[in-house]
């Protein structure tokens, strides 16, 4: 299979998590805590993955410098972007409980929440297609990572979504729409990069663990604590540990 096709495939896959997380919650009314524990999970297992699969191999690739100054610039635009769709009904897009507004209650949050949840995704559907510029393989740990955190998110936004009274239309649609774009993402971050220097591939690396980190802190962990509390720290390391092992496996 060509490395481009590969690129496609690998983040279509990622980003399908999304739905799969989604039908379970439209399915199902899924308690609470285990929306939660799922999240922190799910964060645990980025949180590994950002560190020993984007960022160290940042670093080793194009130095401390770029992947420092990708690393502050993600997280900025990622919170720059996430405060204004937060005036427009976004906040509370990865909630389960009923935070998220109604079109009635806040015109125009729909489109807000959809723009959210891409702003969530595309960092991660990036770097799957830049992993796949060191010699066309990519790391197992970053593909399971994106998959399983993705598979919360869906989850709980779309517990959050009912309550707000969304169509089936809407959510299926959002999180469709979702997957195929991370496909385009991950193209777009392999052939967009394919000759650029290794200092430049890891700033855009650093860019988007930066993103992830900043969207972990803003939106998956808070909902994670929710109903977890005392134990959410546990569980994020049991996710931590996962990945690890998957990394060192791998």
């Amino acid at each position: 299979m060509p490395t481009w096709l590969t690129s496609i495939v690998w983040g279509t896959g990622a980003g399908a998590a999304l739905v799969l997380g989604a039908a379970v919650s439209w399915r199902w009314a899924i308690p609470p805590k285990v929306v939660s524990t799922v999240m922190a999970f799910g964060a645990g297992v980025l949180i590994s993955a950002l560190a020993f699969d984007l960022v160290d191999e940042a670093v080793q690739g194009g130095g401390l410098w770029p992947t420092a100054g990708g690393f502050l610039a993600g997280a900025v635009v990622y919170v720059g972007a996430n405060m204004l769709l937060a005036r427009v009904g976004a906040k509370h897009r990865k909630r389960s409980g009923g935070q998220q507004p109604s079109e009635q209650d806040a015109p125009g949050s729909g489109t807000a929440i959809a723009v959210g949840a891409l702003l969530d995704g595309l960092p991660e559907s990036v770097v799957l297609g830049v992993g796949l510029l060191a010699g066309g393989g990519m790391s197992p740990a970053m593909l399971v990572a994106v998959f399983i955190s993705n598979f919360p998110e869906g989850l709980s936004g779309t517990a959050g979504m009912k309550k707000a009274g969304r169509s089936k239309a809407y959510v299926f649609g959002l999180w469709g729409g979702i997957a195929i774009l991370s496909g385009l993402a991950a193209l777009l971050g392999y052939v967009a990069l394919e000759d650029a220097t290794e200092e430049l591939v890891a700033f855009i690396t650093a860019v988007a663990a930066g993103g992830i980190l900043a969207m972990l802190a803003d939106t998956m962990i808070p909902e994670a604590f929710e109903e977890h509390h005392n134990l959410t720290g546990l569980t994020a390391s049991v996710g931590f540990v996962t990945a690890f092992a998957v990394h060192q496996l791998g």
